[in-house]
């Protein structure tokens, strides 16, 4: 027992024993990290899992769409492509929303971007979309018997209503059934014609019908019930470069937009696309076919082509000013505050009939110009930085309807597409 207790005593005893125990506390610290990493990794596997299969439903909207074509309820020029030569892929997903589905997309040697909609709601939505939802399995529209001639008519009279009693809306009309007559066989048929009429019913679509001269807009490459393909634009969003969730939940937003600021193109290119901007405000204000809000005039809602021209990615918050002014005129509100449409569109509330007033309290042209503040004022040539800070500012600073300042709008406008423009006419960028 003497020896046994001096073999305990003894310092080789104890350095022994601490080793043995550091060893134990490692290795649990060890395990206990490794499990926490498998567990949070799990979890993030699970959850983007879940909200990917939530959101990217392209097989179910395929499986919809094409179900219909095949009992001929719709017909489109890319039916055929879609359901039965298998030639139209959906590819990545993009959808943000499940109600509209969005993916990259090849057709044949085309890329393009494809939009399908699902699980619609049958009213306007001052939450979402400004737009009449009608039940996807819908497609009842026109009935059976109608004529080509009642068909224009329907379209003229829903234009109408969109965008206001214009006075060539009879030519939008024309172009409208021009696109139904998919297979340009001269003849339209029913199946066609509900495809249009969904169609129809869609913002982004009738902005690209408004705005197809323009070429601000992707170009319409085919469509099968209210499911459509667009011209795919290279670059997008406008600038910024998408990170991972787990990187933006903790990245402070100053930083964010430091980075943001990083993924640019030079100079001259980024006064090009904000000239595309700026003349896109001018399209869509008292344009060809009427005026339409800007409601959402992010960077996400743009892109540009490697010619460095702008194209409007999502043109869901392009809204028909008619249409704005009357539904938000319905909307209850207790504050301005409740009088909010997408991320830009604000009007003020009536505290004495706690109704929303219908005139926007900043024009498009504002918000289009805090967009491009900081991206065109970066990186700008010394000899035209003053002058274009003046003259963002003081477009940022607009208030009101554009009609009460109209003079000063188309002011501001054209000295900045001018200051924009003169430095970079001369060069190649201008091309």
């Amino acid at each position: 027992m003497e020896v046994l207790a001096a073999l305990v005593r003894s310092p080789l005893f104890r350095f022994l024993w601490a080793s043995t125990a550091k060893f134990s506390y490692l290795h649990m610290k060890y395990l206990f990290f490794s499990w926490l990493a498998v567990f949070v990794g799990s979890w993030i596997v699970y959850v983007e899992y879940s909200s990917y299969t939530e959101l990217c439903r392209g097989h179910d909207c395929t499986n919809s769409i094409c179900d219909k074509y095949r009992k001929g309820v719709i017909d489109g020029s890319a039916c055929s492509s879609l359901c039965e030569k298998g030639t139209l892929y959906l590819g990545k997903c993009f959808t943000a929303k499940p109600k509209s589905q969005v993916y990259s997309g090849s057709w044949g040697d085309l890329e393009g971007v494809i939009k399908c909609q699902m699980e619609e709601a049958p009213r306007y939505d001052l939450g979402s979309e400004m737009e009449p939802r009608k039940a996807a399995a819908a497609f009842d529209k026109p009935t059976k018997g109608t004529s080509v001639e009642k068909f224009r008519e329907m379209i003229l009279n829903h234009l109408k209503a969109k965008v206001g009693d214009q006075a060539n809306l009879a030519d939008l009309a024309t172009q409208v059934l021009s696109i139904t007559d998919a297979n340009k066989d001269g003849h339209i048929s029913l199946p066609e014609a509900h495809s249009t009429w969904a169609l129809l019913q869609l913002n982004e679509f009738l902005l690209a019908l408004v705005l197809q001269d323009r070429d601000h807009t992707p170009k319409l490459l085919g469509f099968c019930g209210d499911l459509y393909v667009m011209e795919k634009v290279p670059h997008s969003p406008l600038y910024g470069v998408s990170l991972p969730w787990v990187v933006e939940v903790w990245m402070p937003a100053g930083l964010r937009r430091s980075v943001d600021q990083w993924f640019t193109p030079s100079w001259p290119h980024k006064a090009k696309i904000s000239i595309g901007l700026l003349e896109l405000v001018e399209d869509v204000f008292h344009g060809t076919f009427g005026s339409f809000l800007m409601c959402d005039v992010s960077a996400a809602s743009f892109g540009y082509n490697d010619r460095h021209d702008l194209k409007v990615m999502d043109a869901r918050y392009i809204v028909p000013e008619a249409i704005f002014q009357e539904d938000i005129r319905q909307q209850r509100c207790e504050a301005d505050e409740d009088c909010v449409y997408g991320a830009d569109c604000l009007t003020s509330c009536d505290l004495t009939k706690h109704r929303c007033t219908p005139e926007v309290t900043r024009p498009n042209l504002a918000k289009a110009c805090e967009t491009l503040k900081d991206y065109v004022l970066r990186g700008a040539p010394s000899d035209v930085r003053e002058e274009l800070e003046k003259q963002l500012y003081a477009c940022v600073a607009l208030k009101g309807s554009v009609e009460q300042m109209e003079i000063e709008h188309s002011l501001i406008l054209n000295n900045l597409k001018t200051l924009l423009w003169k430095k970079i006419s001369h060069t190649k960028d201008s091309k």
